[in-house]
């Protein structure tokens, strides 16, 4: 897919949130605890055979300590399947709800999801709703460091979502990076400015061969160009 079709699925993202009327989550630290619905254009995401509205059902259930709002689920979820991930990685499980979101476009894809918890509860809880959602055969959660432990993965990887400890994005951008392959994006969340994260947005913005926006406030978009 060409950067101007992935630009313009993630204008239209934009597009919605403002419609909808909807006050932006998430700030502060990791998330906000809940979030809220009807995202887009006040519509509900529908689940288009059993196994798609399993998933919906669980993430409807999770308890979203520390997780991204509904909006921004349904982002990874389209980018994701619109870019034809096979192998996608996120920095801060928590308890699971963007995982799930992953896990809706990865299933469609065949790709398979790597993602890493700090919390050894947070952690148990993630891997539970995955259970739960018949999807912890294409998820894998690490527990532990992930400043340390994405030293283990390999390229190529399509695309990477953070939203972690907010001091550590640029020292994961760093590392995983050279593993994105061309075409591939990356996922801030949590940087409603430049100047809440100034040494991650300036890596993202002054390199000329990324191309970078924010979207809702909420999430910067990075694509590592062709």
């Amino acid at each position: 897919m060409n950067k101007t079709l992935i630009f313009s699925v993630v204008a239209a993202i934009a597009v919605a949130s403002s419609c909808a009327g909807q006050p932006p989550g998430g700030f502060g630290g990791r998330g906000s605890r809940g979030g809220y619905g009807g995202a887009g254009y006040g519509n509900a995401s529908l689940g288009a055979d059993a196994a798609e509205k399993r998933v919906l059902d669980v993430a409807a259930q999770v308890d979203r300590y520390l997780s991204v709002p509904e909006e921004d689920g349904r982002l990874i979820r389209m980018q994701t399947e619109s870019i034809g991930a096979k192998k996608a990685v996120e920095i801060g499980s928590s308890t699971g709800y963007s995982g799930l979101w992953f896990a809706l476009g990865l299933r469609k894809t065949g790709g398979k999801l790597t993602t890493f918890e700090y919390d050894r509860g947070r952690a148990a809880t993630a891997s539970e709703y995955y259970r739960k959602a018949g999807v912890d055969g294409i998820i894998t959660l690490i527990e532990g460091d992930a400043h340390e432990n994405v030293k283990q993965l390999k390229a190529p990887i399509d695309i990477i979502f953070i939203d972690a400890d907010k001091e550590g994005y640029a020292d994961y951008l760093v590392k995983l990076l050279p593993l994105v392959r061309p075409g591939g994006l990356i996922l801030a969340h949590n940087i409603g400015s430049a100047s809440e994260n100034p040494e991650y947005m300036d890596k993202v913005t002054k390199d000329a061969n990324l191309e970078t926006m924010r979207i809702n406030s909420q999430m910067a978009v990075t694509l590592k160009k062709r």
